[in-house]
């Protein structure tokens, strides 16, 4: 295993209460500093305050040391792990926020350790997002582009696309978060935590929903993705109008900017130019003959020298 030839080799191995960090030599400062964090009693929505006992937080330095860890169960992009049965978190160092990805696993844990049955993943996935924190100004952004490219997939669906290419993941995830927001929401008290009492006495998590929001699986799916469309379908629209008026108002301002740039090249090209007066034609004459079919003749010396320069400008 990936694990044991790590601690077989340069691996720094620290204890902070009743977590154990493992991490090479370049990751041991951040190992130290993630593992007092995972040592403090969290609150959790819906838990309350847990203490989640003796893990272990292994610290991968890139994605190949994460994929050998991980034994390549999860994809590529993947910044950290929960091994629930195993009590132990991998983490990436080079991968954002380590911090908040920290927090995210042991969100998955505290919900593994209360809950008995098993939960879809978009639950479990939607759930830590929301514990985490991570539910933010993007991952709406992420949920209102979905909105408006019409790709709001069910929510067994859903479990699929958290586990796709990074860019059907990013929405995913908000997708997920929203849906558990909306199981809160449904409940008259707000809250996950008549969920969550009924799931760790052991309830079915189908037979859950139904009791704290009145819905079946398929009918909540029904009710959040409607609801999906008439929360962030109207900020979607707006977002999509909003960016064809600064396009078009973009475009009125490179007009007036060219326009007061060529200003200067149009009034010179004005200067020099005098158009005379049309002459009277001489009376008895249509054209440059006499009227008469025979043309009149200039005298020679009254011709003036061709001018060959250009227009002045």
């Amino acid at each position: 295993m990936f694990l044991v030839a790590l601690l077989q080799g340069d691996a720094s191995v620290t204890t902070v209460g009743r977590v154990t960090a493992v991490a090479r030599p370049a990751e041991a400062a951040l190992a130290t500093g993630l593992a007092e964090v995972a040592d403090r009693p969290i609150t959790w929505p819906g838990l309350g305050e847990r203490d989640l006992g003796p893990l272990r937080l292994i610290i991968a330095a890139d994605s190949q040391d994460f994929a050998g860890l991980t034994r390549g169960r999860l994809p590529g992009w993947g910044a950290g792990a929960a091994f629930p049965g195993g009590r132990t978190i991998v983490l990436r160092a080079d991968a954002g926020d380590v911090t908040g990805t920290l927090r995210h696993e042991l969100a998955h844990l505290a919900l593994h350790e209360a809950v008995r049955g098993r939960v879809p993943l978009w639950f479990d996935e939607g759930y830590a997002t929301v514990a985490a924190g991570q539910w933010d100004l993007f991952d709406r952004l992420g949920v209102n582009l979905a909105v408006a490219r019409g790709a709001i997939p069910g929510l067994r669906d859903l479990d699929g696309e958290l586990r796709a290419s990074r860019v059907s993941a990013d929405a995913a995830y908000a997708l997920a978060a929203s849906a558990v927001l909306e199981l809160a929401r449904r409940n008259p008290t707000g809250t996950l935590t008549p969920l969550f009492e009924r799931l760790e006495a052991g309830v079915d998590f189908g037979d859950a929903v139904l009791a704290t929001t009145g819905f079946t699986l398929d009918r909540f799916d029904e009710a959040w993705r409607r609801s999906v469309r008439t929360r962030f379908g109207l900020v979607a629209w707006t977002l999509g109008a909003g960016i064809w008026f600064g396009m078009a108002m973009l475009l009125v301002v490179a007009y007036e900017s060219r326009r007061r740039r060529d200003r200067p090249r149009r009034l010179a090209l004005n200067e020099g130019w005098i158009v005379a007066p049309d002459l009277p034609e001489p009376e008895g004459e249509t054209g440059p003959g006499s009227g008469d079919g025979t043309a009149t003749r200039v005298p020679p010396e009254e011709v003036g020298p061709l001018d060959h320069r250009g227009p002045v400008g």
